[in-house]
């Protein structure tokens, strides 16, 4: 007899997934889209979309070009495209965006640098990937692409 049902052993696998980080560091340079349930912080280049169930800390040393999606951000680096934050997102001063922002909460420090539009108070529906079910399993393959639920798409006008 098992102590835990397959539902149990899941919502512990998604637990642990998301309690662990991930680093991109300085010097490093990926090209294609990122994914995790887990925190994140970048302080090289990405070429692709980065998604994050989490938050997300971009260094002075990162550059993003692509779509960043996350429940919470921490910016001092620069993107290159747009930023779908579903509660709080802080640019510090040595940030420098290009692209749209669509957030619940923001925080500009003196000396940040925005170009683009931004809507903010909205709820941003919960980051998801496509053709997940609703708890991640690191066993499965990553989608090459990513792209926001329908609810989202309907929610914003980007």
């Amino acid at each position: 007899m098992t102590m835990f049902s397959n539902n149990q052993k899941e919502k512990v696998k998604t637990e642990e997934a998301s309690n662990s980080s991930s680093i991109i560091g300085k010097g490093t340079s990926v090209q294609g889209d990122l994914n995790t349930v887990g925190n994140m912080r970048i302080e090289g280049d990405v070429k692709g979309n980065v998604t994050c169930k989490s938050k997300i800390a971009l260094g002075q040393s990162s550059y993003v070009e692509g779509t960043v999606l996350a429940q919470n951000a921490e910016i001092a680096g620069e993107i290159q495209g747009s930023i779908e934050i579903s509660e709080l997102l802080i640019l510090r001063p040595t940030a420098v965006i290009h692209g749209d922002i669509v957030t619940n909460k923001l925080i500009v420090e003196s000396g940040a640098t925005f170009n683009g539009s931004c809507r903010m108070g909205v709820s941003v529906n919960d980051i998801n990937f496509d053709d997940e079910p609703d708890e991640f399993q690191p066993e499965d393959e990553p989608e090459e692409d990513i792209k926001s639920s329908s609810k989202e798409k309907e929610s914003r006008s980007i």
